[in-house]
Formats: C-alpha cells, sequence, structure tokens
C-alpha cells in the first residue's frame, strides 16, 4: 500500500511527536545522569563502553538491517497472493534466526576480547583503573545487542506495515528504563546501576512493540533460509550498508580515541553536544525520514520514479524549512540552554564551558546531519546500497584526517567540526549522485526552499543576537525560554513574508 503526502505527513507528524517525546527523555536522562557524575573519568568509562555494544547492534541488527529489510519485506508483501502473507513472515523468521545468533556469537568474542580492544583502539588515553571500569561495564551491556537486534527487525516489519506508534514508543521505553535506573540504582551501585537500565531498557524496546506485532499475525518458520531469494536479497542489500555503518561507527571510536587523550571529561563533553544537536534532529529529521521510507521503497518497488522524485522533494523541502532556524537557534543560545538543561551537581560551569564549545561546531552540521537521513533512505529504497557507503567511507577519511589535524589546536571543538564538515560533504555529494537515478530532485524548488529559509533564519538570528546581547542580568532559564519563542515568532513571522509555499503545504498536510 502506497501512503498518501497527507498519510505521510501525519505519520510523520505522529513519529515526530514520539520521537520528540524520547529526545526530551533522553535529555533527561542526561540532566540525571550529568548531575551525578559530571563531565569526569567514571562517565567518560560508562560512554566509552558504549562503543562496542552500539557497534554490533548497528553493523548487524540495526540501521544495516533497517535499510535492506524494509524495501525487501515491502516488496515480499506487495506481491503476496495470499492474505496470510507467507512469503514475508518466512522472510521475517529467516532473518530472526539469523540475527539471533550472529549477535550472540559476537557479543561473547567482544565480552572476551574487551580490555584489549579499550586498551588499544576504543580509550588508549584512559588510565589502568578506567580501562578496568569501561571493560566491566562494557561486559554488561554486551546483552543489549541481542535483544536490540530481534527489537529492531520487529520496528522494521511494523514499519512496512506502515504502523509507526509502537516503534516510535519503544524509544521512550528505553529512556524511561535508564531514568529509572539512575534516579534508583546509581546512588547506591554507582555507574554500574546505569548498565543494569540499559539491559532493562532494550527489554523494554522490545516488549512494547510486541502487540502491536502479534495483531498482525506472524507466521514463524524455524529455519535460516540461506536459499531464501528474499533472504538473499536482504543481505547483498546489508553487505555494503554494513561496510558504511562501519564507517559510522569508525567514526565514533575515532572520535572517543582521539578524545580520550584531551583533558578529562572531554568524551563527555563531546558526547552531550551530540545529544543536544540530535535533539532537533531526531524530532526533524528522524519523523520525517521513519514515516517516509516505506513509501518510498514501495513507489521504487513499483518503478512509480516521478511519484517517487516529488515525495523525495517535500521531504527535504520540509527538513530544510525546519532545521535552518533550529541550527541557528541551537548555535546562539547553546550556552544558557546548557546551563538550564545540564549545569546542576556535578555537572559544573566548567562542564557548560567544554560542552557548549563542542556544541557551537556540531550545531552548524544539523541541517547535513538531517537531510542525510532522508537521501540515503532514497537509495535505500532505489536498492543502491553502494552508493552511500562509498561516500560514507570518503566521509570516514575525511573526519578522520581532520579530527587528527583539528585535535591540537581546537581540542574537542576541532573533532565536531571535523565531523560537521564531513557529514556536509557527503550529504552534498549524495544529492548530486541521486540526480540521475530519479531524473532529478526538483532542484529549482530546493533552491527556492533553501533560499527563502536561510532568509527568514538570518532574521530570526539578528533578533537573537540582539536580544542575547542585551540580556545579560537574566538568568539562564529566562533567555534560553524567551530565546526559543523570539526565534519561532520571528521566524514564522519572516518566513511568512517571505514565502507562504511551506506553510501552506503543512496546512494541506496537517
Amino acid at each position: 500500500m502506497i501512503a498518501t503526502r497527507r498519510q505521510i505527513a501525519r505519520a510523520a507528524g505522529l513519529v515526530s511527536v514520539l520521537f520528540a517525546i524520547s529526545r526530551l527523555l533522553g535529555l533527561l536522562r542526561e540532566i540525571v545522569i550529568g548531575a551525578q557524575f559530571g563531565t569526569g573519568a567514571t562517565l567518560d568509562a560508562y560512554l566509552a563502553a558504549f562503543r562496542l555494544p552500539d557497534m554490533i547492534f548497528y553493523l548487524v541488527a540495526g540501521g544495516a538491517l533497517a535499510s535492506a529489510f524494509i524495501p525487501t519485506f515491502t516488496a515480499a508483501l506487495a506481491r503476496s497472493q495470499d492474505a496470510r502473507h507467507r512469503a514475508a513472515w518466512k522472510l521475517a523468521s529467516n532473518v530472526a534466526n539469523l540475527i539471533l545468533v550472529v549477535t550472540i556469537v559476537l557479543a561473547i568474542a567482544a565480552a572476551i576480547l574487551a580490555k584489549p580492544l579499550v586498551e588499544r583502539i576504543i580509550a588508549p588515553g584512559f588510565s589502568p583503573a578506567t580501562v578496568d571500569l569501561t571493560v566491566s561495564l562494557m561486559r554488561i551491556m554486551l546483552i543489549g545487542p541481542v535483544i536490540f537486534g530481534l527489537s529492531g527487525l520487529v520496528m522494521g516489519i511494523l514499519n512496512s506495515f506502515q504502523h509507526f506508534l509502537s516503534p516510535a514508543l519503544a524509544p521512550v521505553i528505553y529512556n524511561l528504563a535508564i531514568i529509572a535506573a539512575a534516579l534508583f540504582l546509581a546512588p547506591t551501585m554507582g555507574v554500574r546501576g546505569l548498565t543494569i537500565g540499559v539491559v532493562a531498557g532494550s527489554l523494554g524496546h522490545l516488549l512494547v512493540q510486541v502487540p502491536a506485532l502479534l495483531q498482525r499475525k506472524p507466521r514463524y518458520f524455524a529455519n535460516f533460509g540461506l536459499d531464501n531469494p528474499d533472504v538473499r536479497e536482504v543481505l547483498r542489500l546489508m553487505g555494503p550498508r554494513v561496510l558504511g555503518l562501519a564507517a559510522v561507527q569508525l567514526n565514533f571510536l575515532i572520535t572517543a580515541n582521539l578524545a580520550s587523550r584531551l583533558t578529562e571529561g572531554s568524551i563527555s563533553a563531546i558526547n552531550y553536544a551530540w545529544l543536544m544537536m540530535l535533539l532537533p534532529q531526531g524530532i526533524i529529521a528522524q519523523g520525517i525520514a521513519t514515516a517516509v521510507f516505506p513509501t518510498l521503497s514501495t513507489l521504487a518497488a513499483q518503478r512509480q520514479i516521478d511519484t517517487l522524485r516529488r515525495t523525495l522533494n517535500a521531504a527535504l523541502r520540509a527538513i530544510l524549512w525546519l532545521t535552518l532556524p533550529a541550527a541557528a537557534g541551537l548555535l546562539i543560545l547553546r550556552v544558557p540552554l546548557i546551563q538550564v538543561l545540564l549545569e546542576r551537581g556535578q555537572f559544573s560551569a566548567e562542564s557548560t564551558r567544554l560542552t557548549a564549545y563542542a556544541l557551537a561546531f556540531f550545531s552548524i552540521g544539523l541541517v547535513a546531519h538531517s537531510v542525510l537521513e532522508v537521501i540515503t533512505r532514497a537509495f535505500y529504497a532505489l536498492h543502491d546500497t553502494w552508493t552511500p557507503v562509498k561516500i560514507g567511507l570518503a566521509a570516514m577519511v575525511v573526519n578522520a584526517a581532520l579530527g587528527i589535524l583539528l585535535l591540537v589546536p581546537l581540542a574537542q571543538g576541532g573533532l565536531a567540526l571535523a565531523n560537521t564538515t564531513a557529514t556536509t560533504l557527503e550529504t552534498l555529494a549524495l544529492l548530486w549522485l541521486i540526480r540521475p537515478r530519479i531524473d532529478g530532485v526538483g532542484g529549482r524548488r530546493l533552491v527556492n526552499t533553501l533560499g527563502r529559509s536561510l532568509a527568514a533564519t538570518l532574521v530570526m538570528s539578528a533578533a537573537l543576537l540582539l536580544f542575547t546581547s542585551r540580556a545579560g542580568g537574566l538568568s539562564p532559564l529566562v533567555i534560553a525560554g524567551a530565546g526559543v519563542l523570539i526565534g519561532a515568532a520571528v521566524y514564522g513571522v519572516a518566513a511568512f513574508a517571505l514565502g507562504r509555499e511551506e506553510l501552506s503545504q503543512l496546512r494541506r498536510t496537517s
């Protein structure tokens, strides 16, 4: 079934609201964690311990699986002649069995090799005590990828059925579990209490989706299906996507490796800044990208390229219209926002300074990170996972090279700037390369939207700079709150005056 633009917009709105709740809970999670652990060595160990479990999940059962599974599963659903969708459920069962075996094997191997991996690759700048803490935390969190693997598959199945509510609720449950652990376990168990919350949250992430899955009357087949053409197609599509995500995860490892050589707390500061940037990115881009991906996949399967191009163009224009002012506002208001959200307990004024410095460079990349969410899915919908991989690998090299070059002069800010530069180049390259595949991307309309949004953003930025320059005596809460309201109001008025096309489109699709 192909969703209309109105249905996509409504789905995107629903997912965006739930993503906003999830991101806000994620921010609350960081507020609670930051108040207890600040930006010290203990939190650095906790964040470094995440790297390997995250890598296993994303490479085997995260974005790699979703990008390969959803187009293949939706195609199997579309060609199913029976109401029970036997071929589609056989594919889902085969993939679930493969995920379970592979993630268990990798988790066991990672647990065995945890110490040398931390000492030599993940955080060579850590002290011996911090290395030991990181290893012990990592071994607990390696349970997570096994559970998340199945949960990610269920999420892909439900999205293919145009069901977005339960998958969007899953991150909310995950964040609530970690918040509960931070509040009730961390005071007595320390940072190890957080790892219990991580594992419990991954289980909740899966269980909250099970009722919706059961409503689709799934069928289970107890085999791996390596002779199944659909399974082979998923594996074929996953191969290059795994390489692409490996590049992304290597970027995170490189960042952690380099940051471990800086002053204590640098890894934590970069993490806080990254999460602050991801808040608007998740609310805007991931909501739109999640809602539009199944439709792009179906349109590609049915070779409706003109409709696919128009759908992609509408999604990109919406992202540009919303993320440009968000990026500017985040850059200008970053210090009071961090003070209000994070500065309490062990999160000191120095922690705010370190985080705001990195966030200044991350915020510049918000637009590119957001556009990348949609443009890569367009390639996946076309069953082309190699092109994003090649560009992603090139971006990884750029990120690593710039990170090394900028580490000394700019410290953690240099690492953030390297990420922003590499992602911007990656996004521009993919936009250029998809044009011949779908007979253009509606470039004139994109440029018109970009011009109007940029002009309105400049007006908004001038108003915010004027306000912040005269608000020195006000509390951070007042500056941040009033700044957000002023920015939204000025941008809305300026955008309305410069052109009503995007506002009219939002009204039509609401």
